[in-house]
């Protein structure tokens, strides 16, 4: 199945591209963010602030790849998602953008197996729900084009697990 839902942690599923659910800044966090930074090591932090330095900060939406480090990864694949302000201020397209460009990258970057979490749904405050519709929607739209791509959907906690299995049991039971 090219779409798998786990509850884990996604520092030890093996993927070629672990995503990071990243600030602007790439200087590591709370979350998912500081959980990759501490498990991959201090490179990954020296390649976001080379990046920082020579683009400036990464915009909403966008991605940029660095080392995984420690990780049983290939790469990292650091992604800006969007600050929930009640849905009406391009959110749902900016987080459609993370899930895209993340694979985009992945596929430059000739990766088969890519892991994702639960893009802005911490600390950012996306409702779950709505992300999860997002999340399984633009991956199932892009692996239209991608075939040969493996899809961890990668849940933290339960109820993220719970949410994301039902999202995605109702757009694939409609046939989207």
């Amino acid at each position: 199945m090219p779409i798998q839902i786990i509850k884990g942690d996604i520092t030890s599923i093996p993927t070629d591209a672990i995503v990071n659910a990243a600030n602007s800044g790439l200087r590591g966090g709370g979350g998912v963010d500081g959980a990759i930074h501490a498990a991959g090591g201090p490179e990954i932090l020296r390649q976001c602030q080379a990046i920082v330095a020579e683009r400036g900060p990464c915009p909403t939406g966008e991605a940029v790849a660095t080392t995984a480090g420690r990780l049983p990864a290939k790469m990292v694949i650091h992604t800006v998602g969007p600050i929930w302000r009640g849905g009406g201020n391009g959110e749902p397209r900016q987080l459609a953008s993370c899930y895209r460009n993340s694979i985009r990258l992945a596929r430059e970057h000739n990766c088969v197996r890519i892991s994702f979490p639960n893009i802005s749904t911490g600390v950012y405050g996306y409702p779950k729900k709505q992300a999860a519709k997002i999340a399984v929607s633009t991956v199932l739209e892009e692996l239209e084009h991608s075939a040969d791509l493996e899809v961890y959907l990668v849940c933290y906690d339960r109820e993220n697990e719970q949410v994301t299995s039902e999202t995605f049991e109702e757009i694939t039971s409609k046939g989207r």
